[in-house]
């Protein structure tokens, strides 16, 4: 992974554009790391890998039990009907 200090990503922000193509790079502000850069392609990898991640914590949710959004709302307005 390649580490640059956000001064030199102004100057040459089409050089690190390509690199972040075949790697993310890290750009340092003050010293530290700030932002990483990456291409497309690896954002939506680990955009699909975070959403089956989330899927099959759902899933785990309704196997033990959990009740979804309409079962919630109508055991809601139940409770609200019979207070009234």
């Amino acid at each position: 992974m390649l580490t640059i200090p956000a001064s030199e990503m102004k100057q040459r922000f089409g050089k690190y554009l390509n690199s972040a193509l075949q790697e993310p790079v890290v750009i340092e502000k003050s010293g530290h790391p700030t932002a990483v850069m990456l291409s497309l392609a690896e954002y939506e990898r680990l955009h699909a890998i975070e959403d089956a991640w989330w899927g099959a914590q759902a899933e785990k949710a309704l196997q033990s039990g959990w009740v979804g959004m309409e079962e919630t709302q109508r055991r809601l307005q139940g409770k609200l009907n019979a207070e009234a």
